[in-house]
């Protein structure tokens, strides 16, 4: 599978929103595991197609990605994920593929019931929580245009937003 470029801030694409899957086909099938196989190389538990710059609704997650033997590791493939309830308060601290070098305290729902698609069409059902819940909420918000960093408060937000926006330009 071919490795994808993941986009980072402050590039455009990771604004937009990404439209709804609508053909299950080889294609798809490709995309998501080009999509996994980016993540692990590039030591990330989770990847949303926009930050690939797909503007389609693609999330893949793998909890144990960082595993050695990849007989350990846990594969998942979202098409179309769909939040349907939230309950609870968590606070963890997030990094993201797309916002280098910075983390931060974000809190989101300690779990979540989940609606999605497999890569066939299939819909399916889940309830997440813990880290699996934390990493769902962070990969939908990508499909959303949303960035971790924007659940921030505002002042730290601004700041870090400059300090990236000086980075990117630097590294250009």
């Amino acid at each position: 599978m071919a490795i994808l470029n993941i986009h980072t801030f402050p590039d455009p694409i990771l604004r937009q929103k990404a439209v709804p899957v609508t053909e299950f086909d080889q294609n798809l099938d490709e995309t998501a595991q080009s999509m996994l196989e980016t993540m692990y190389v590039s030591s990330g538990i989770g990847l949303a197609a926009v930050q690939a710059g797909i503007l389609k609704q693609i999330v893949v997650i793998d909890l144990k990605s960082g595993e050695e033997d990849i007989n350990n590791r846990e594969p998942h493939v979202f098409i179309n994920p769909k939040i349907l309830s939230k309950s609870g308060t968590s606070v963890s601290e997030e990094g993201c593929l797309s916002v280098i070098d910075f983390r931060g305290d974000v809190e989101r729902a300690e779990k979540i019931s989940l609606e999605y698609q497999d890569v066939k069409g299939n819909y399916h059902e889940m309830e997440a929580d813990d880290m699996m819940s934390i990493c769902l909420q962070h990969e939908i918000d990508h499909l959303n245009g949303i960035l971790f960093i924007d659940h921030l408060p505002v002042l730290k937000q601004k700041m870090v937003k400059k300090k990236l926006t000086k980075l990117a330009m630097v590294n250009a």
